[in-house]
């Protein structure tokens, strides 16, 4: 995103804006009513011994913590809360599921775990760095038709081998190494948006404001993009998490072919904006990802 490269002249405020604020609580709120009831109920046999029967429990408190919300929230607060609450809702589910479902199961917990987890922080990273643009659009949970289609394809694959290949899936040191690449891509995508500060948004910019200038210090000193990265071994991660071989590859030809692009543009617009900075920055700092240059001039 070229806003990341660009910072305003503004002293960022760290106070964790009003919609933050009222994510977080519904967020960790809704974790807490689910998994505090559920938990001894499924370990002390309280529900029946069958993996459905026991989500039942976790879906009615949902429902009756929607309920509150609706009752409690209203406008923008209620739109946010009731996102930051589903979320919440598939962290908590995916601890369930790694910690009672059948051991073929427990990988797809992991792969919840991580995609709530990062659609969350991507907004709560958002309130906390930049919340001038903070919108509902920054949980990212609409990200893009082609995103829900590769996440809907993820999950088909997953489903039919554990049911025709499941002795695939239990290759348990291998799927650990997704787990590892999730964490670093989390890592270094949201040190990336805190380097940046104000001036990261979701949103690409086109034409560049007086006030905003380079950045190159922290992260930014080994990458050109390194929200990017993050994302790129991230979506690879959840991959290898459910040891899905044709999303795999998938993931990896089309994310590469998109941030390739992506990237290709994005500093078409830099050079235009930084001329001979930019230039000298391209020179010394790579991209960050395997076989991508960006736009360079000869």
């Amino acid at each position: 995103m070229c806003i990341n490269h660009l910072q305003q002249h503004i002293t960022p405020s760290r106070k964790l804006c009003r919609e933050g604020r009222v994510s977080l609580v519904c967020y960790l709120v809704t974790i807490s009513l689910i998994l505090l009831p559920s938990i001894p109920q499924i370990h002390y046999g309280a529900v029946p011994n069958v993996w459905g029967a026991r989500m039942w429990g976790p879906a009615l408190y949902f429902a009756l913590i929607c309920m509150v919300i609706r009752f409690v929230l209203r406008d923008i607060d209620y739109q946010v809360g009731i996102r930051s609450a589903f979320l919440g809702f598939v962290e908590a589910i995916s601890i369930l599921t790694i910690c009672f479902a059948p051991e073929v199961w427990k990988q797809f917990g992991t792969y919840g775990l991580f995609m709530a987890f990062f659609h969350y922080s991507e907004f709560l990273t958002i309130a906390y760095c930049n919340p001038k643009s903070l919108t509902v659009d920054s949980f990212m949970l609409n990200h893009s038709w082609a995103y829900g289609m590769a996440a809907a394809a993820s999950w088909i694959e997953f489903v039919l081998e554990v049911q025709l290949l499941p002795q695939f899936k239990d290759i348990y040191y291998l799927w650990l190494v997704g787990v590892l690449l999730c964490l670093f891509g989390e890592v270094v995508r949201k040190t990336a948006m805190v380097t940046a500060s104000s001036s990261f948004t979701h949103l690409v910019q086109y034409e560049k404001a007086d006030d905003h200038k380079l950045i190159t210090h922290g992260i930014y000193a080994y990458s050109r993009h390194p929200s990017y990265v993050g994302w790129f071994w991230w979506s690879i991660g959840t991959q290898i998490i459910l040891m899905n071989p044709v999303c795999i590859v998938a993931y990896t030809i089309i994310s590469w072919k998109f941030f390739h692009d992506r990237i290709y543009c994005e500093e078409f617009s830099l050079l235009n904006f930084f001329r001979s900075d930019y230039k000298t920055y391209q020179q010394n700092v790579p991209t960050g990802l395997p076989f991508i240059k960006g736009f360079i001039l000869e």
